[in-house]
């Protein structure tokens, strides 16, 4: 085992990933659907009902359509962080992460990969309706495409590292579609995707609460910062210690001697 094999490891890993998503075309449309129909129908109406909004880092006041854009590609991430762990269940129960997990490399490694590789994916999806966005006419400043990178990662592994989490506690690939939806919808509408913090405190002082406490906010509003040249340490900090909170407790359920794995038998059942 040298660095070679592990890069090796990391490649067929990725490649794979990238292989099943580029053959499951409707996943990719599926994964920009959902945010573009909030851009296109759901923006036009609630500007006028919403009005504009003025927080940061925006420096004047700006259209709804241009303050959920940030939202929209952490909800593209959650999504399909969500999808990638519906693999890791598919993939226990034919047998493939079966011969994954026993292969010579530490797990934790292998976990990472898949991570990694989850995180990539959902990146090219966020660039591909960032750009239709930015045709659109919601269009953040450049060095903002590539300032957000770094906290596209952080997101990616955190909330793939949930999803991974999630998937040790289903044996049937049928029962994570509703556990899906008990993560993926409460995470998303309650936290600052949709609408600022302080107009969800105006409204309902209990659901600001609940979205203060979201870990999902935070990394939007890292996202949203990051975007537009500007870069939120408390937003950042949460992101990325949730996001290394669920990737060892990920790492400890996948532990067959430990985890969650062993009390249902083994990966595979």
């Amino acid at each position: 085992m040298n660095l070679a094999s592990y890069g090796h490891c990391l490649r067929g890993v990725v490649s794979r990933e990238l292989l099943r998503f580029v053959h499951q075309r409707s996943r990719f449309v599926a994964a920009l659907v959902r945010p573009l129909v909030w851009l296109f129908v759901f923006a036009a109406g609630f500007r006028m009902a919403l009005g504009v909004a003025m927080t940061e880092p925006y420096q004047t006041y700006v259209l709804y359509e241009v303050y959920i854009v940030p939202g929209l590609v952490g909800m593209i991430q959650l999504f399909n962080g969500m999808q990638s762990s519906l693999s890791m269940v598919y993939d226990r129960e034919m047998g493939s992460m079966r011969v994954l997990l026993v292969s010579p490399f530490p797990r934790w490694y292998l976990l990472v990969c898949k991570l990694l590789a989850g995180t990539l994916v959902s990146i090219v999806q966020v660039y591909v309706f960032l750009a239709i966005a930015y045709l659109y006419g919601v269009q953040a400043p450049l060095a903002g495409y590539v300032l957000v990178l770094p906290a596209l990662v952080v997101t990616g592994f955190m909330v793939g590292a949930l999803g991974m989490l999630l998937s040790t506690f289903v044996r049937q690939l049928e029962n994570f579609a509703g556990i899906m939806n008990f993560v993926i919808f409460p995470m998303f509408f309650l936290s600052s995707a949709l609408y600022p913090l302080w107009r969800i405190r105006e409204g309902s002082y209990l659901v600001y609460q609940i979205a203060a406490l979201n870990p999902f906010t935070y990394a939007v509003e890292m996202i949203r910062f990051a975007m537009y040249e500007r870069f939120h340490v408390v937003a950042s900090s949460i992101s990325l210690v949730t996001a290394l909170v669920l990737l060892g407790l990920a790492i400890l359920a996948y532990n067959p001697a430990r985890g969650m794995m062993a009390r249902k038998g083994g990966g595979s059942e």
